[in-house]
């Protein structure tokens, strides 16, 4: 039998910015919608909308932050790099900074944005503007003027391999697409709408291309709310034939979905958005990633949503267990941390004898650790065993929890830690319940 040895420490009440480590949702700080993400530098930079609150039960948008991360776990907040407060043309009391993009050009970075005009412009309802930076966390310089001819939101832009740029948007229940000048701040041509796609409400284009195909993807109102799909062409103007489904609608009821799709060192993946630490008012989002894969075809793989997300975590990282991969049916169950404060995060509640939870992709090196931290708390005490590896675990630490009514730190000693990457189950072996916040090995 491996010796087990535990320290039991009080501690105040003290976390780490949950967005530093996160899985889905990316950002935990803030909220965050509508991501595009592109590769610029070698990393991933993300540009979302930010959603706050400010008294109404509508979208309030205004300004915009950029994130960035070389791994898809750490993700660095550059603040904010657009305020309506500081664009010309913006009426700055509608809050109405929605979907944003960004694209590289040369040695400049161009932020493309839409909202509503201020009246003394003359312009009505929604356009489109452009900030220009030389780096991609900015600061990015807004344009006196937003781009002539653009009615609409949800500004996309690619530029193809001949290097033609290319802007699309979202005008009522249309979608629009027009090629760009040299200076990507005009149109060169008329706009044209995107036919055979399916009826009803569309918005949010993405385009991208792969293997001399063009996707053409947005958000679809298909029963009650978004789902993301998708059409085929070989133009970048289309035409397009509709193929199908990418995500379905949330089941939870967020009524609105925003992506983009990118690939990263190989992986493809697709960033999109859900009210996770808002679930009550789904005008407070939070961006999420997961992969997305392919058919031989070409034809895109339904993605299905996690919790857990993307990226590889270190075991002597914070192990968020509440963004499982996968958690029984019985005596199992996740919950807010501080239900008036939820960007505090999540806990796992164990309640039953041999309820479990799986957290899959952690990083254990070399295997050289010694010993594991849990931040429990358990009013009765109880025993927790942690599974390292697959069903036949590799290693298992037994980890005694002893009563408390307030959080407490337990640290097992833990020998023969298998190298490399392995999943990791937690399992109740008594019948007196669990709260887990983290854990992390040493």
């Amino acid at each position: 039998m491996k010796k087990i040895i535990f320290r039991l420490s009080t501690l105040l009440y003290m976390l780490t910015p949950a967005y530093a480590l996160a899985q889905n949702p990316l950002i935990m700080d803030q909220f965050t919608a509508d991501p595009t993400a592109r590769v610029f530098e070698g990393k991933v930079y993300v540009y979302p909308s930010h959603d706050v609150n400010c008294g109404t039960e509508w979208f309030c948008m205004r300004d915009y932050h950029v994130f960035s991360s070389e791994n898809l776990i750490d993700w660095t907040d550059h603040g904010m790099i657009v305020t309506q407060e500081k664009v010309a043309w913006v009426d700055s009391t509608k809050n109405s900074m929605w979907a944003p993009d960004c694209y590289k050009k040369g040695n400049k970075y161009y932020f493309y944005f839409p909202a509503i005009a201020h009246p003394n412009t003359g312009i009505k309802g929604m356009t489109i503007g452009v900030a220009i930076s030389d780096k991609p966390y900015g600061p990015f310089r807004p344009e006196p003027e937003p781009i002539k001819g653009v009615s609409g939101i949800d500004p996309n832009v690619f530029i193809d391999i001949d290097g033609q740029a290319y802007l699309y948007w979202a005008s009522m229940e249309a979608l629009l697409g027009a090629k760009l000048k040299e200076n990507m701040l005009e149109l060169a041509t008329e706009p044209q709408r995107i036919d055979s796609l399916p009826e009803g409400m569309k918005e949010g284009p993405f385009l991208f291309e792969r293997n001399g195909i063009y996707y053409f993807t947005f958000p679809h109102v298909i029963e009650k709310t978004e789902a993301l799909v998708y059409g085929t062409g070989h133009n970048p103007l289309g035409p397009f034939e509709y193929k199908g489904i990418i995500m379905d609608e949330h089941p939870s009821g967020c009524w609105t979905n925003h992506h983009s799709i990118l690939e990263y060192k190989g992986q493809w993946y697709l960033f999109y958005h859900h009210n996770d630490l808002s679930p009550r008012f789904d005008k407070n989002r939070s961006i999420r990633a997961d992969r997305l894969s392919f058919n031989e075809d070409g034809t895109i793989q339904r993605v299905v949503p996690t919790l857990r997300g993307v990226g590889l975590i270190q075991a002597t990282d914070k192990i968020q267990i509440d963004r499982f991969s996968h958690i029984g049916e019985e005596g199992a169950a996740i919950t807010f941390l501080n239900t008036d404060d939820t960007f505090l995060g999540w806990k796992t509640i164990l309640s039953t004898r041999d309820a479990w939870i799986k957290f899959n992709r952690v990083d254990f090196g070399e295997g050289n650790l010694e010993s594991v931290d849990l931040r429990v708390l358990s009013e009765t005490g109880s025993t927790l065993e942690l599974q390292i590896g697959e069903t036949n675990a590799s290693a298992t630490v037994k980890v005694e929890i002893p009563m408390s009514k307030d959080w407490q730190i337990v640290t097992a000693n833990v020998e023969d830690v298998p190298p490399g990457i392995h999943n990791i189950g937690v399992i109740l072996r008594s019948s007196d319940r669990v709260e887990i916040d983290w854990f992390r090995f040493q």
